[in-house]
């Protein structure tokens, strides 16, 4: 009996209870929400690509429960953006409620073309609210985006064929082998130009006999898995220019991600390469920035070929998950060069073939995980999937006047397979190089650095003194050991720097004449 009173009561209690809570009554909402912010500017993105996601949060600071009859884009189903209110997706909602002292999110995104509205001219600013309840309680946070026209380039346009060509890579001793599809340039396609960007979906193949001519200002934008190839007999020039304003570099070529979100502007990885195929010719790069790609470039093929497959000139080569540049048997020149961070080596040259490098900064400062390879690395063989081993002549590998460092040590590898018939020639002339073998790892006569046809009057592990390798700024300051340093006779060659300082009369290594940094005013 005393059981049964006591459940009696119980019940009743909990009964009672519950009658007097009112955690689901939802009071109308009366205007006072509050919001994370009153404007949500969704960074620019190129018409027809969708944004990232961003949020909102809206806040009941009340004591209350509320609900908040309609929560809306202000243009309704035909917005242009997307919501997603506490896990559901939609455009227009009735009854959201919030509970007291709770929040919610409000996720948005937005895909937009810019050819749906009149004179767009180039730009666009799309804008809409997000409006909460209605009449006197009427509540809106803004939303803004940026709309950036282009001219976008993708396989299967005007049914043209699909090409396809497999790129086969060493990373981290593993063999890996990527399907690349794309198409190849229509003729009114071989000139890029600086009146609006390229958005690039696939790999852009400039035909057989064609030239791909980008000019100075371009800026070009890769999808995911895309880029360039230059096929046989084709060629590729960039002809950047020097911009006096180093902040906007108006004039230089500016190869990236079509992802313009401030927090992906470093992110390496986001696209393929510029892939200059074995049989490509008179290849040139002038004053540009090549960013974020998986093989900044990749070059292939003909080491003894009357000019350099790849001339590359007053250029910068950032943010590449594997190679800045690659070159397999090969031959490539550069001057003026500046390549860091890269998963892998900033410069490979492999299975031998002929490099010429001078005033180039080759550095890697590389901060996402470990790097099988040093900033510059020459071999003369590539090995097949049973390990067995092609060897080729390393004609020639000179670095004349450059600065070879980054945060591993050693910073130089020289892999060779030894053969009588084969050639392994290389040569380090006034450069400041990050070499210091303290466990005795690296013998042998290509390690021998008082070997002076391999190495001649360089300056071994002191420091560089760059700006700041975080945000691959390169130039050098007032304690660099490289300061007046520099060969004369390979000044003369190059006789300004990659901002276009005179560097004659007191050359420094590297691409970079010293400057005074700030702090050391």
């Amino acid at each position: 009996m005393k059981r049964y009173l006591y459940f009696t009561l119980t019940l009743g209690f909990l009964i009672l209870w519950s009658s007097c809570r009112k955690d689901f009554e939802f009071s109308p909402s009366t205007g006072n929400l509050e919001f994370s912010k009153d404007t949500v500017y969704l960074d620019t993105v190129f018409t027809n690509i969708g944004s990232s996601t961003y949020n909102l949060k809206v806040y009941n600071r009340s004591n209350e429960d509320i609900s908040i009859p309609s929560l809306r884009l202000a243009l309704g189903e035909n917005s242009n953006y997307r919501l997603n209110v506490d896990g559901l997706a939609g455009k227009v909602f009735e009854d959201v409620q919030i509970l007291a002292k709770d929040s919610l999110f409000i996720f948005v995104e937005s895909t937009i073309d810019i050819n749906n509205f009149p004179n767009p001219d180039g730009n666009f600013l799309y804008t809409d609210q997000i409006e909460f309840d209605a009449n006197a309680n009427l509540q809106k946070v803004e939303l803004v985006t940026l709309v950036q026209d282009a001219i976008f380039i993708y396989p299967n346009r005007d049914n043209t064929t699909k090409v396809i060509e497999t790129l086969t890579l060493d990373i981290g001793g593993e063999t890996v082998e990527t399907e690349l599809q794309g198409r190849e340039l229509l003729p009114t396609e071989l000139t890029f130009t600086n009146e609006k960007p390229y958005v690039i979906y696939g790999f852009a193949t400039v035909p057989n006999g064609e030239t791909l001519t980008i000019n100075a200002g371009a800026r070009l934008h890769f999808h995911n898995n895309s880029g360039i190839i230059v096929s046989n007999n084709a060629s590729l020039q960039v002809n950047g220019l020097y911009s006096n304003d180093q902040d906007l570099l108006e004039n230089e070529v500016i190869f990236e991600g079509d992802r313009l979100e401030p927090n992906l502007s470093d992110v390496p990885g986001q696209w393929g390469t510029i892939w200059l195929l074995d049989g490509s010719i008179n290849n040139s790069i002038n004053y540009a920035t090549i960013k974020n790609a998986s093989v900044g470039i990749l070059c292939d093929g003909s080491p003894n070929a009357i000019s350099d497959v790849l001339t590359i000139s007053n250029s910068q080569i950032y943010n590449s998950s594997n190679f800045g540049i690659l070159g397999r048997n090969t031959s490539i020149s550069g001057e003026n060069i500046v390549i860091n961070n890269t998963g892998q080596s900033s410069f490979a040259g492999t299975l031998g073939g002929k490099y010429n490098f001078t005033h180039s900064t080759i550095a890697n400062y590389w901060n996402n995980g470990s790097r099988q390879f040093p900033s510059v690395l020459l071999n003369n063989f590539v090995l097949d999937e049973d390990n067995n081993a092609t060897i080729a002549d390393l004609t020639e590998a000179n670095f004349n006047n450059c600065i070879i460092y980054g945060n591993n040590n050693p910073e130089i590898l020289l892999d060779e397979i030894e053969d009588e018939a084969v050639a392994f020639n290389f040569k380090f002339t006034n450069c400041l190089i990050r070499f210091e073998d303290r466990n005795n790892n690296f013998t042998g006569p290509n390690y021998d650095l008082n070997d002076m046809s391999h190495y001649e009057g360089n300056i071994f592990n002191e420091t560089p003194d760059f700006l700041d390798t975080s945000l691959n700024k390169l130039i050098i300051g007032n304690k660099s050991a490289g300061n007046n340093q520099g060969l004369p006779v390979f000044a003369t060659q190059v006789p300004l720097d990659i901002l276009n300082v005179n560097r004659t009369t007191s050359p420094d290594l590297g691409a970079y004449q010293h400057i005074t940094f700030p702090k050391e005013d």
